[in-house]
């Protein structure tokens, strides 16, 4: 056979997607924000799109009463005379638009006015590194404390815990005093932070403020807390200290007989450990203001539920008339120019349908959810009914991967509150009428169960299945451990009050 690089033709079927089905795509999994920020980059990048201006919506007649008016101002000669018909009396004077107007006597006023419009801003907050330096700078230390302690604020997380060992801490605090050592030709010999001055600093660092704060665990941030709070010689110091596993576990009994206390009595200290902070730290973690603004809105009107797209703030999109004018004139231009005015054009054409069909798959998914949840939004959580996107991607007549598209990151605007589109989403389970009803709905009735039940004898897993299913609901008990697990519930052991 003979070796070397071979040319053959051959045909072959190729699924290849364009590039501007990427796009259609991509606008269709964005969310309202970011979509008017890619809109307002295409305005700027594309010169034959232009926003639509209030004005331009009545466009076929204005445009024939400009070209009319334009027409009589040609045919008219030219007057210099400046009078005027007098105007006398009230009754010609329009005194409403006169008050609306602002007593602008002179007129309407000008449609661009220049007006401050404020925009509520994240004020800086201290974070909580910055409110642990502050206090240590009040803090009389030497040089090299001060250095250790900055070393120690730089490990402590965003939760209030030391995030590394000492010993790590320490290796890496001496090897960088001996690399700076080496450099100014110091003396290397100098011993570096030693066991007890590390410990003497955790010490400093553990007694600031918020109590917990520079912990290596759970137990030593409760135990900060208890005795920054004097209680160092109460019962629930020494359950902390002594038996914090078994005061996880909740076995009241086996504490109550080694401390030789009432179970009531372990239990109401662990009420007042249950008041502490377990993650002290992120009272100064700086919060993020996360604005939702609804894609969509379902309003309540005359009994019905209809639905809103709230894209008022979007910017509206149209072919600039004056750059399609200058493109008529292809003589104009040569090649390469064409050829970035076509693309140019095609392009704004492209946008322009693609965000009126996102608007309509967004609209045809949300009537079909409401259509299908309208007891949810009559009744609650609980007549919330299962739902699949491969449903709705059959009744709309659409890929099940678009209807991914249109409900990710959306949300929508109800009368039962602001809920994004996954909420509607949810497996199913079935009852003994044959009907569905929603994994969300068997959770809330977990969940108002659990709350409702007596502390001193409280409800099995077994308990629950029994009782969901005198209502009809088909469920086993690995099911309801599983959603009571999701909701955060726990066992019934662990929820026994004596």
């Amino acid at each position: 056979m003979k070796t070397g690089l071979q040319q053959n033709a051959g045909l072959r079927q190729e699924l290849k997607v364009n590039p501007r089905l990427y796009q259609a795509m991509d606008l269709l999994y964005m969310p309202l924000l970011d979509l008017q920020q890619h809109l307002k980059q295409e305005l700027l990048t594309n010169p034959f799109l232009e926003l639509v201006e209030p004005e331009d919506e009545d466009d076929d007649s204005s445009d024939a009463e400009d070209t009319t008016a334009e027409a009589q101002d040609l045919a008219e000669p030219e007057t210099t005379t400046e009078s005027e018909p007098e105007k006398t009396g009230d009754d010609d004077v329009d005194w409403e638009a006169v008050l609306l107007d602002g007593f602008e006597t002179g007129g309407q006023r000008e449609e661009h006015e220049q007006r401050e419009w404020y925009e509520p801003v994240t004020v800086a907050t201290k974070d909580l590194s910055d409110h642990l330096t502050e206090q240590l700078s009040l803090i009389e230390l030497t040089p090299l404390q001060a250095f250790l302690a900055d070393e120690f604020v730089g490990n402590i997380n965003d939760d209030g815990y030391l995030a590394c060992p000492l010993e790590e801490i320490q290796r890496g605090i001496n090897e960088l005093l001996t690399r700076e050592a080496e450099e100014r030709d110091l003396d290397t010999d100098a011993p570096g932070f030693s066991d007890a001055q590390m410990l003497e600093m955790l010490q400093i660092i553990q007694d600031l403020d918020p109590p917990g704060v520079g912990a290596r665990d759970l137990r030593e941030c409760l135990l900060l807390q208890l005795r920054a709070a004097g209680q160092r010689e109460s019962l629930a110091y020494r359950l902390v200290e002594e038996a914090f596993d078994e005061l996880i576990a909740h076995r009241w009994s086996e504490l109550s007989k080694r401390f030789g206390i009432s179970a009531q009595d372990v239990q109401s200290a662990h009420d007042e450990i249950a008041k502490l902070d377990p993650k002290p730290g992120l009272r100064f973690s700086a919060s993020s203001d996360n604005y939702i603004i609804p894609d969509l809105v379902v309003d309540k009107i005359d009994n019905e539920y209809h639905i809103f797209l709230n894209d008022g703030n979007l910017p509206r999109l149209k072919l600039s008339r004056t750059y399609q004018e200058i493109a008529r004139d292809k003589k104009k231009f040569d090649t390469e120019s064409k050829d970035f005015i076509a693309s140019k054009l095609n392009s704004a054409n492209w946008m322009i349908q693609a965000i009126e069909q996102r608007r309509q798959t967004m609209l045809k998914v949300m009537h079909y959810i409401v259509d299908r949840q309208k007891d949810f939004f009559e009744r609650g959580v609980q007549a919330l009914k299962p739902l699949t996107l491969r449903e709705v991607a059959e009744a709309v007549g659409m890929h099940e991967s678009t209807v991914s598209r249109v409900t990710n990151e959306k949300f929508v605007q109800t009368p039962r509150g602001v809920l994004p589109l996954k909420f509607f989403f949810s497996s199913g389970l079935s009852t003994a009428d044959g009907d569905d009803v929603s994994a969300r709905g068997i959770k809330d009735q977990i969940e108002k169960l659990v709350a409702g039940e007596d502390t001193k004898n409280p409800l099995t897993d077994q308990a629950i299945v029994e009782i969901l299913q005198q209502t009809g609901v088909q469920i086993a008990r690995r099911t309801v451990a599983k959603y009571r697990d999701q909701l955060g519930v726990l066992p019934a052991r662990m929820r026994k009050r004596v």
